[in-house]
């Protein structure tokens, strides 16, 4: 089967929406925790990637797509890293710094491939 996919190359997108920061923590689970019957994983790789609006003018512009991305972010430490992982993919973002707000952030711990946990900063 043929699929035609659109002229992405000639395509200018400009992508408006929730900027998020995700975190990924991996580790092997060592033992339950004593406070509560929880998996402790010990954390031995962080990866962090563009999540929301982010993500979607990412792939965009991996498609080819002249992407623009336009949102809300802190002042914070996960603005700096989404702000450099970007900067490094030569995605074009126009942010609005709040500092009266966090950036968006999830975090997921993983342990063997599963998801242990999600942490949500809003």
């Amino acid at each position: 089967m043929k699929v035609n996919l659109p002229a992405f190359e000639r395509a200018g997108v400009m992508v408006v929406g929730d900027v998020m920061l995700d975190r990924y923590w991996y580790g092997p689970t060592c033992r339950i925790s004593p406070e509560a019957p929880v998996p402790v994983v010990k954390v031995n790789t962080v990866e962090e990637r563009p999540g929301g609006a982010a993500n979607v003018a990412m792939n965009l512009a991996s498609l080819g797509a002249d992407a623009r991305l336009v949102g809300l972010t802190g002042i914070d430490d996960a603005a700096r890293a989404l702000s450099k992982t970007l900067a490094e993919l030569n995605l074009k973002c126009d942010f609005v710094a709040v500092p009266t707000r966090p950036t968006l952030a999830t975090q997921r711990g993983l342990s063997r491939i599963k998801q242990r946990n999600r942490l949500v900063v809003q």
